[in-house]
């Protein structure tokens, strides 16, 4: 009973840190401080564009008019299948993301738990590590807009489990049917179905045995991705368009001795999509646990810490040396290896990560003493750790805007205003700002970051920052070699998109070729700095917006006739 009792109350407070953790963003709504890369800049943007387009649920091979003057296409977006746009469809912005990442973070803790409690701790006398180790893993800053493409790795790893061991629950085909809905194939889920299909083989080799019912779980989640994801598949395969911004990616040249320089940054960093945070107490732990085991020789009792550990450490040398220069002649023969990105398989480091972290605290607990009061120590350190990472304590002390200081939406309902026009009728661009920024609020833009889009508006584009990017070869590079940001660049500012109203940086040479943005319909230019020499550039300051609750003080300026 007394154990019973201790166990709960341990529940209890998971799920109240659980709680702690997402309630900024339920009570700050927009005040709350999100990330902006990858996030605010644009996937956020999209689901609002794509609800507002009226193109949702357009046919394969339509576009969407707000972005790069309409050439954006619609099956670059996630399908209408995706769940978390319906919770944009369904909520505000602040409270549709507060919303997933409530969901992501709560399947993950279920998730987590359960693997670790069937397969990978047996001793019911370390639930408690079980148990925080789970929720160490469930508040990692995951890429939000993947939601559960890699925190949702664990829950369908234990339905895959089940399956294979023939234990025989509606649980596990209703957890293969759900999650396709609320995560991402190319981006975390391609490679987890990799993993379990090679487990498959792996069985059928040792095993002699084809266990049909397994292989059926693995081709029945891939058949529903690929129904959710019919128009990246469309897109990718069975559309004959003209080439796309990423036929044009440049090939990766890495050197040998940089790739393994990259094995160990990414092995003890991680990277910004699947962060893990095992920098600091995670993987020191496991290492000092790998040497102890070396030492004492239990590698026979320790295989699965082993194994999982050697898996690890590959997918790192895996995601290196898939930016070694040695690959380019196979890429440039293979369209596929340069347009779709292989080296992913590290989105499944961090659940790999926490089960390694589980293991290496039982092996410590287990010899009772000073090293089971480590394993506590690494567990309360380890949930420090993610709370420090609390996108509210990180975001605010760097000093970012907050969802609606970003967005700005009263700022920019002025300049819609003072405009005039209906916003489908002129094209804007964006200079020190983010083009997501205008899209929100509902212009129409010329510029945006999209991840494929025609390489001929790409080219057309180009021209309009030609001058810019010959000043800097790291624009050039960036935009000619990877090109998803359509932006403005500017020489002077370089790789920046967040001059806020308390910047004193200005533009003092800005050269554009004002004529061919003329001629793609740009009327207006929204800048977050000034630009001294505007009117060499045939643009006139119209006004300047500014307003208490927006991050920025804005700039529009309005491009002069062609003959000017």
């Amino acid at each position: 009973m007394k154990t019973w009792l201790v166990e709960r109350k341990q529940e209890i407070l998971a799920i109240a840190l659980l709680a702690i953790f997402t309630a900024p963003l339920f009570i700050l709504g927009g005040n709350s401080h999100i990330r902006i890369h990858d996030n605010l800049d644009s996937n956020m943007t999209w689901y609002r564009v794509l609800l507002n387009s009226g193109n949702y649920l357009a046919k394969t091979g339509s576009n969407i008019p707000q972005m790069l003057d309409g050439v954006a296409p619609r099956d670059a977006f996630d399908s209408q299948f995706v769940g978390i746009v319906w919770l944009y469809a369904i909520f505000p912005t602040p409270l549709a993301f507060a919303f997933s990442q409530l969901i992501t973070r709560v399947f993950a803790f279920i998730g987590m738990r359960l693997w670790l409690r069937d397969y990978i701790i047996k001793d019911p006398s370390k639930k408690y590590i079980t148990l925080f180790v789970a929720l160490a893993f469930a508040l990692t800053p995951f890429w939000p807009s993947g939601m559960l493409s890699t925190l949702g790795m664990p829950l369908a790893l234990w339905a895959f489990l089940n399956i294979r061991k023939g234990k025989k629950s509606i649980w596990n085909w209703l957890i293969l049917t759900l999650l396709p809905f609320y995560s991402s194939l190319i981006l975390g889920f391609c490679f987890l179905l990799f993993l379990v299909a090679c487990i498959w083989v792996y069985d059928v080799v040792k095993k002699r045995g084809w266990n049909w019912r397994f292989f059926g779980s693995i081709a029945y989640m891939s058949a529903i991705y690929c129904v959710v994801n019919y128009r990246f598949i469309s897109q990718m395969f069975f559309q004959s368009n003209e080439p796309d911004s990423r036929s044009a990616f440049d090939l990766p040249n890495n050197s040998f001795l940089g790739s393994i320089r990259l094995t160990f940054k990414n092995f003890t960093i991680g990277h910004t999509h699947d962060q893990s945070l095992a920098t600091y107490v995670v993987l020191p732990l496991i290492l000092l646990a790998f040497i102890m085991i070396l030492i004492r020789k239990e590698w026979r009792s320790q295989k699965p810490f082993l194994w999982l550990l050697a898996l690890n450490f590959s997918l790192s040398v895996w995601y290196a040396f898939w930016w070694w220069g040695a690959w380019n002649p196979i890429k440039e023969q293979i369209s596929i290896m340069r347009a779709f990105n292989f080296s992913r398989f590290h989105f499944l480091q961090p659940f790999i990560f926490y089960g390694l972290f589980a293991l290496a605290l039982v092996y410590f607990a287990s010899k009772g003493g000073w090293w089971k009061k480590l394993a506590i120590l690494g567990l309360v350190l380890q949930i420090g750790v993610v709370f420090a990472w609390n996108s509210e304590v990180l975001y605010r002390n760097a000093g970012t805007p907050s969802i609606d200081q970003f967005y700005a939406r009263d700022q920019f309902k002025e300049i819609k205003d003072y405009i005039g026009k209906p916003q489908k009728d002129y094209r804007v661009a964006s200079i020190g700002i983010h083009p997501s920024i205008s899209q929100e609020n509902g212009f129409y833009t010329l510029d945006g970051y999209v991840n494929s889009y025609p390489l001929s508006y790409k080219a057309k584009f180009r021209e309009i920052i030609a001058k810019e990017l010959d000043k800097s070869p790291l624009l050039k590079d960036y935009y000619d070699g990877w090109g998803n940001r359509v932006y403005i660049f500017s020489a002077e500012l370089g790789k920046h998109y967040l001059f806020d109203k308390n910047s004193t940086k200005h533009i003092k040479n800005l050269e554009l070729d004002t004529k061919v943005f003329k001629e793609m319909g740009g009327e207006y230019i929204i800048s977050a700095v000034p630009i001294d020499n505007a009117t060499q550039n045939n643009i006139h300051l119209e006004k300047t917006f500014e307003d208490n609750q927006s991050a920025w003080k804005i700039y529009l300026y309005k491009v002069g006739d062609l003959n000017a």
